[in-house]
């Protein structure tokens, strides 16, 4: 669509299968056309670091507009010297209202029965994939007359993404889970996420969640919280349901019994509010590297008195709950023994 728009020759090739000389090919052919052509690449992200650097001098001199896609993140997945050549646009999922609208004009084209029940399935289920959902419609279709709830679930058990129906958001029972551990209530906790479960709602999306909790709610205070849930994302996403679903239960139970401190949150925001209102302080010259006149505690009993701002700060206020306050009393003796 952008190279009919823009009346360019359009090239797609496939990250996978990208050969180098294809491309200085199609781009030698057009060395004399009225318009350099857009080269579409599928799965960008398989690109290799040396097949990226290929790709600069061509978009250096703007020999082609070079359109890449990927499901992978590009700020990990692209080197910096392509993205700063590069727009990076978000593709978001199509939300469910445009996805509804769409399967009924396919629907009645193609005069296919379905019930209420299936048609919220199959489109709760996709999670915002459009082709994932007429994937879905497709190979239904050829199964049973009227299509139920039941085939559908028979052909994909879990959501593609989100496991949410119209009436339960699932970030509504997402949020609910992450407020009863959060109060140490470990029924409503597994209650909640056994909702997300049935729901369809990936392992790994819950595990992830679950991630941040640990860190944001308990942080210190139990820092295994944080291990132990780093363990869970690592496990569920190599066995998958129906497995993983005891992992995340063990993870809930273990969060929802942990002493629970939000000091380390409120300290990395009170921070950042500080740097973003223009409080730059600029760095100590005796901590700057090669500074000769630092003095390193390993020299005075593990502490020395000496400025690491350029002026004093207070971000961070133990709550001396559970684990923090083992570590505040560690902070205190190593500052008040070398004084």
């Amino acid at each position: 669509m952008i190279a009919l728009m823009l009346s360019r020759p359009f090239y797609e090739m496939n990250a996978t299968t990208f050969k180098i000389d294809e491309l200085r090919n199609i781009l030698k052919s057009h060395t004399h056309a009225p318009e350099n052509p857009l080269i579409f690449i599928d799965e960008v992200h398989r690109l290799s670091k040396n097949q990226q650097k290929v790709l600069l001098p061509f978009m250096e001199r703007n020999s082609a507009l070079i359109i890449g896609a990927s499901t992978e993140n590009p700020y990990y997945a692209l080197t910096a010297s392509v993205r700063s050549r590069s727009h990076i646009l978000t593709l978001n999922s199509i939300n469910n209202t445009n996805i509804k609208k769409y399967l009924i004009s396919i629907i009645k084209h193609e005069k296919i029965s379905l019930n209420d029940d299936a048609l919220r399935y199959l489109i709760s289920s996709s999670g915002g994939d459009m082709r994932a959902a007429l994937n879905l419609l497709e190979s239904a279709s050829t199964i049973s007359s009227p299509i139920t709830v039941e085939i559908l679930k028979q052909i994909r058990p879990q959501s593609m993404q989100k496991g949410s129906s119209e009436d339960e958001n699932h970030y509504e029972l997402t949020s609910a889970m992450i407020k009863s551990i959060r109060d140490s209530d470990i029924d409503a906790g597994l209650y909640y996420l056994a909702r997300l479960i049935d729901g369809g709602e990936p392992a790994e999306f819950i595990a992830r969640r679950l991630m941040i909790l640990a860190s944001e709610d308990i942080g210190n205070a139990n820092p295994h919280a944080l291990n132990l849930a780093s363990s869970t994302l690592n496990i569920v996403k190599h066995i998958g349901y129906p497995e993983a679903s005891i992992t995340l239960s063990q993870l809930v139970i273990y969060l929802a019994s942990s002493p629970k401190s939000n000091a380390a949150y409120h300290a990395i925001k009170a921070a950042l509010k500080s740097i973003r209102a223009g409080e730059a302080d600029p760095v100590p010259s005796h901590i700057k590297p090669q500074a000769k006149n630092y003095k390193s505690p390993h020299n005075f009993g593990g502490w020395v008195r000496q400025a690491y701002l350029s002026r004093p700060h207070s971000f961070y206020h133990s709550r001396q709950i559970g684990f923090e306050k083992t570590l505040w009393q560690w902070h205190e003796k190593i500052v008040s023994s070398a004084k």
